[in-house]
């Protein structure tokens, strides 16, 4: 996951305006249909809550394209370039020049990457991925938005070349689509894991009405349930002051009467998060003894950590280390910073790449991607999943005098601390 956040009111995720009632078909039976948002660009709250029209019909399914080695290998990359749209145009140049530094680094490995332009729309992104298929791409990477990662996905099913989208949305993925960006799922199975070994595993929920919330509050019961957890409760609150101020009773509540050890919230720096951890200790439930987790990250922006409320607080990011040597690597050689889901490009090519050098045939396979010893990205490691959606090594950290501190650093190898 990487350093960004935008307000979720205001765009969920990239996902894009998606197909609700499919979409809402597919998640958790808590969360009830709402309007859909406008498409926005990415936060760390991956939500998996909106779903692409149109499924991928499996029974399509066929071999990825043969590999042949005497050649460079051609890379399709969908940015959505031309939607008249600024910050579109922003994000296109990021995500090729994170394609191209990666390509820099890989040494013998050919990649001859071709940039197509999606304008932002399912229908350019469907015309778009044909184009790059009868030109001879091997696999696609992107586009960004969901439901033009979804569009493209389908319209090259047939051909069995598999797209590697940028989106953070798991209702899309499956058959010849995997997804890139980070999910919520990712997140709550990494907290809840070490919430369990620090004792911390009784916990109260709480989320937003909202397609996020709900979508979160999924994320974490399920994560609870497989890493031996346990939701004393679920309380919600509506996406307002108000509604935030009549929750903290009920919140309090839920604490005391189940002998909660933590409160999980998923709300984030942009929404209620301030005011969640400003009056929770003010009703008596005080993060020196019941610890507060969030879903989103909490160092974003960087006022965040100043707040009285959020001292000590767990949240989990992508290896520091990893990325800050990401940002300065982009710096030097663009004269900028990365923009914030610039490093999915680089991570799709490091990957695309380390397959390729095996010399295979088959290396761009559905098979050959879900290898489970995973990739090396800017942010990590990750792997992708035969359901199509990706597993990224996250560190733990907690906010300590306004500084954030890493209590249990991202695993380097899956199966080790942190899995």
């Amino acid at each position: 996951m990487f350093a960004f956040l935008l307000p979720a009111r205001k765009a969920l995720g990239h996902v894009g305006r998606e197909c609700l009632s499919s979409a809402l078909a597919r998640l958790a039976p808590a969360i009830r249909p709402l309007q859909s948002s406008r498409r926005g660009v990415f936060t760390i709250a991956a939500l998996g809550a909106l779903a692409a029209c149109e499924p991928i019909d499996t029974s399509l399914d066929r071999a990825a394209p043969a590999i042949d080695n005497s050649a460079p290998v051609a890379v399709a990359l969908l940015v959505p370039r031309g939607s008249a749209n600024a910050s579109d145009e922003v994000l296109a140049r990021a995500l090729e020049n994170a394609a191209r530094l990666a390509i820099a680094d890989l040494g013998d490995v050919a990649i001859d990457l071709r940039v197509y332009g999606t304008a932002g729309s399912a229908a350019t992104a469907q015309q778009v991925a044909l184009q790059a298929v009868s030109d001879g791409a091997k696999i696609i990477l992107g586009p960004v938005y969901a439901e033009n990662a979804n569009a493209a996905a389908v319209v090259v099913a047939s051909s069995g070349v598999n797209v590697l989208a940028f989106s953070n949305n798991t209702s899309i993925a499956g058959g010849n689509l995997f997804i890139l960006g980070p999910t919520f799922d990712n997140t709550a199975d990494r907290l809840t894991r070490y919430a369990v070994r620090q004792n911390k595993g009784r916990t109260v929920v709480v989320y937003s009405e909202d397609v996020a919330g709900r979508a979160g509050l999924a994320a974490i019961e399920g994560a609870l349930a497989r890493n031996g957890g346990t939701a004393v409760g679920a309380i919600s609150h509506e996406f307002s002051q108000n509604g935030v101020m009549q929750a903290v009773p009920q919140i309090v509540s839920a604490v005391r009467s189940g002998s909660a050890e933590s409160i999980f919230m998923t709300a984030d720096t942009a929404g209620a998060l301030p005011l969640l951890t400003q009056l929770l200790p003010e009703a008596g439930v005080s993060p020196a003894t019941t610890q507060y987790i969030g879903l989103t990250r909490w160092d974003i922006p960087s006022q965040t950590t100043d707040l009285p409320g959020v001292q000590g607080g767990w949240f989990a990011l992508p290896d520091p280390e990893m990325s800050a040597r990401f940002r300065s690597r982009y710096s030097a050689a663009y004269g900028e910073s990365p923009h914030p889901i610039g490093g999915l490009a680089y991570d799709g090519i490091a990957a695309i790449g380390a397959l390729v050098s095996s010399g295979r045939s088959d290396a761009l396979s559905r098979a050959s991607l879900t290898q489970s010893a995973g990739f090396q990205g800017v942010n990590g490691i990750f792997r992708l999943r035969t359901d199509g959606t990706n597993e990224r090594g996250l560190a733990v950290a907690q906010i300590r005098d306004r500084q954030v501190v890493v209590i249990d650093p991202a695993p380097r190898a899956f199966g080790g601390a942190g899995f």
